[in-house]
């Protein structure tokens, strides 16, 4: 059965593609200049010119009359059609670039067929920011002919965009639908209409995102970067059009870019949560700046579920909330209760990361259990994966944390195991004032004893040696500083472990600490610093 509110968009779409709908007139430029304020790199503009498009360590053909094919994963397909690779080709700033980014758009313009996944609302969104941000580029030394195609297509992907509102994603790529309205309007003040329309929807689209705290609702550090993105450029066009914008638009900036630093290391790179890698230090500096706000993260996101502990050089971030639900929970992973933590610029205990432009095989691996630093039942996913989300996963997540004297104690528990194992994982986690001890306790509670594995990834530029006692790993950081782990009780080995959290995987190792069904139920270790 189709839904009233879905019926009404696929209606309000077909009268925005009727020919008598679109006439009207078509400008010859942009009336306003839109700035793009991120920095684009010319290494990948250079592949660019050699028909490669790189994203997250994948590469996609791009080369015109490829603009057809279904091939290669859905997000690099959805990345090619958002155009927002212009501005590598803007940093190469070779004339090369200029008439590739041209050929391109005009082979993507003159292309019959286009894919269904060209016209989603944000990949629509991405493309009309990206043509208007770009234009001096690529577009104002083009012929008159090239040109008046450029404005036409961007005025009927604007209409069609316009009519597609609210966009059916409940996710942060909303904000990217909205951000390429805004864009057409405030480029096209002719067309008032696309500022009413997007405004209309602005305020609800940031109250069922941004959560109080400013913790996105996806749970997810990536996610966070890119809706602060995103709202930081809607601020931006806004005051370029001179409207005023909505009380909830400032509001959810000031919220949200104290809440990104909660996820940040000492090398400035984001956590390894929920599809997350540790994008660029500069970029996460330059989007911080754009809001600002210089406030000092918060000891947590308490709607969000995620905790810092800080104290000394070292760092230490924990999942400590239910996954986000259905409809939102794309980028979920089975991490619950997993750490990471760094020392100064050094990242020492990791997450795995994400490969969000690889294959299935990929992406189910980074986002299992195992694939996080947490503790793991019979080697089964706390969350079940599904390839849009998740199914079971844990739905009462309980953490206390207390400071004194500046340490750090933190006690939470997560039900996920509770139907399919009758058990809580439950995790104590204390930070010395000093920052250099760290230690943990991870228990396994039901009525029937279980195996289990505590697993800790390594980064790949820790050394890590198992000591003959095999109760004890040695840990050397590259900024020359060296850690112990140790545990007793159970037995502790050294696996091998993969780093997806760069641009390209790494081989990387993990400490894995394995309980028995018929031994403790419960297992302390420590991570301290060697003197």
């Amino acid at each position: 059965m189709i839904k009233p509110g879905r019926w009404a968009r696929d209606a309000r779409r077909v009268m925005a593609a009727m020919p008598v709908l679109r006439m009207g007139r078509v400008p010859d430029a942009p009336a306003l200049p839109v700035r793009d304020p991120w920095p684009g790199d010319p290494a990948r503009g250079a592949r660019l010119l050699k028909d490669e498009m790189v994203l997250c360590g994948a590469v996609h053909r791009l080369a015109p009359g490829s603009w057809a094919s279904t091939q290669g994963r859905e997000s690099l397909r959805a990345a090619a059609h958002g155009f927002a690779w212009l501005r590598d080709l803007r940093a190469l700033g070779t004339d090369a670039a200029r008439t590739r980014a041209r050929t391109l758009v005009a082979d993507w313009m003159a292309t019959p067929s286009l894919e269904r996944l060209a016209r989603r609302p944000d990949v629509t969104g991405a493309r009309i920011t990206a043509w208007l941000s770009h234009y001096d580029f690529f577009a104002a030394s083009a012929d008159d002919t090239f040109r008046t195609r450029l404005m036409g297509r961007l005025v009927a992907d604007a209409r069609m965009l316009a009519a597609s509102m609210p966009a059916e994603e409940l996710d942060a790529r909303a904000l990217t639908a909205l951000k390429g309205l805004i864009a057409a309007a405030v480029a096209l003040p002719d067309h008032a209409a696309f500022l009413t329309r997007a405004l209309r929807f602005l305020p609800q689209e940031i109250a069922r995102q941004v959560l109080p705290d400013g913790c996105h609702v996806e749970r997810s550090p990536a996610a966070q970067l890119a809706a602060l993105q995103d709202l930081t450029e809607i601020r931006a066009l806004l005051q370029a059009a001179q409207a005023h914008p909505p009380t909830a638009l400032a509001s959810a900036i000031e919220r949200m870019a104290p809440a990104l630093r909660v996820f940040r290391h000492g090398d400035g790179g984001l956590a390894l949560f929920n599809g997350t890698k540790e994008e660029s230090a500069p970029l996460i500096d330059l989007v911080l700046h754009q809001t600002g706000r210089s406030s000092r993260a918060p000891a947590g996101l308490t709607e969000g579920g995620f905790h810092r502990l800080q104290a000394g050089r070292c760092v230490l971030v924990v999942d400590c909330g239910a996954p986000p639900p259905p409809g939102i929970d794309r980028l979920a992973h089975a991490g619950t209760l997993s750490i990471e933590v760094s020392v100064g610029r050094d990242r020492m205990i990791v997450n795995c990361g994400a490969a969000p432009a690889a294959g299935p095989a990929w992406q189910d691996a980074s986002r299992a259990t195992a694939a996080h630093s947490t503790l793991v039942i019979a080697d089964t996913n706390s969350s079940e994966l599904r390839p849009c989300g998740i199914g079971r996963h844990p739905n009462q997540v309980e953490v206390q944390r207390q400071e004194a004297n500046g340490a750090h104690w933190l006690e939470a528990s997560h039900d996920g195991y509770l139907a399919s194992f009758g058990a809580l994982h439950r995790r104590r986690l204390y930070m010395a004032e000093s920052g250099e001890d760290i230690r943990g306790e991870d228990a396994v509670e039901g009525a029937a004893a279980q195996s289990y594995a505590v697993r800790f990834h390594l980064h790949p530029s820790v050394g890590a040696a198992l000591q003959p006692d095999h109760e004890t790993v040695l840990l050397r950081l590259p900024g020359g500083t060296s850690w112990r782990l140790r545990a007793e009780g159970v037995q502790m080995s050294l696996e091998e472990s993969v780093y997806l959290g760069g641009p390209d995987p790494r081989p990387a190792q993990q400490v894995v600490l394995a309980g028995k069904a018929d031994g403790a139920q419960q297992v302390k270790w420590a991570i301290t610093k060697v003197a």
